[in-house]
């Protein structure tokens, strides 16, 4: 589908799939917004891109997920610059490894940008959102969710060994933050769809520590898919008219895909919803959903 007149919102944007999903949404014609943390990587990936598809409305704007205070003042600024969001793409993430890490708030690092930003972001700009419908949201969510388990009595799990694991539980918290999410909006016309981009040898991956990166690195060029290919799900569920009305679905390689029982767990969905509120300090002045 065109994205003409659509303003679409990326996390992570200046690398991997997220730039590719940029570059490609650009071509097909929408506005970006693209909410980086590095800004210089962010500039140079801005440039190259509008050099490309000769389309210059994209705006570049600074984003620390991991941080609760960058993530409010972006939404302020959003909501002060933008009349209408009609994509929000929720790709930008971290894997940490063995060197575990603590957000300024006090959160374990890889769940602070993994899974806390967003959840604070999309409640901030659902109003937006819902005044821009029929809107989208999509998350890029992973299989390695299976690798994992959510502990509802740890969901700030500080100190857990190796920090690389945590990297599967935010995705598994992604999960079940979407669909309870896309519960929560029915009947909106803001639809709620997640995916696995595949296993993608992009900048994620960076901080698998030595020795161990001599053999990720030969993994990652013989068996994992470029970030282009990585970007296709992302792509089709941000713009295709097939999804238009399709929410609370897991999607891999642009098809419908279920989950494993665990993941199905809706009263867990929503007790993970509820702990996550509280640890993001939700107000009673900020939008509900």
């Amino acid at each position: 589908m065109e994205m003409q007149g659509k303003t679409v919102l990326i996390t992570g944007a200046n690398s991997g799939i997220g730039k590719e999903t940029a570059r490609d949404l650009a071509k097909k014609g929408a506005r970006i917004i693209m909410a980086c943390r590095n800004q210089e990587t962010a500039k140079a990936a801005k440039e190259e891109i509008e050099k490309e598809t000769g389309n210059k409305n994209l705006i570049l704007k600074k984003l620390d997920l991991g941080s609760q205070k960058s993530v409010r003042e972006f939404a302020a600024d959003i909501l002060k610059s933008e009349k209408k969001i009609d994509v929000l793409i929720h790709n930008a993430g971290m894997a940490l490894a063995f060197r575990g890490a603590t957000s300024e708030d006090g959160i374990e690092l890889t769940m602070a940008t993994n899974h806390y930003g967003p959840f604070l972001l999309t409640h901030l700009l659902i109003d937006l959102l819902k005044r821009s419908a029929p809107s989208r949201i999509v998350i890029v969510a992973s299989e390695l969710y299976k690798l994992a388990s959510v502990n509802l009595d740890k969901l700030n799990p500080i100190g857990t060994f190796p920090a690389a694991y945590l990297y599967y539980v935010s995705k598994y918290a992604n999960i079940y933050f979407a669909r309870e999410l896309a519960k929560r909006l029915e009947g909106t016309n803001v639809t709620v769809n997640f995916l696995h981009p595949g296993m993608i040898d992009s900048g994620i991956w960076r901080n698998v520590p030595f020795p161990l990166n001599y053999p990720m690195m030969g993994i990652t060029k013989l068996f994992f898919k470029t970030p282009e290919q990585g970007a296709l799900t992302t792509i089709y569920l941000a713009s295709s008219d097939e999804v238009a009305n399709v929410s609370g679905k897991y999607f891999m390689d642009c098809k419908e895909y279920e989950l494993n029982a665990a993941a199905m767990d809706m009263e867990k969905a929503k007790k993970v919803w509820e702990e996550s509120a509280k640890i993001v300090k939700l107000t009673a002045n900020d939008p509900k959903i």
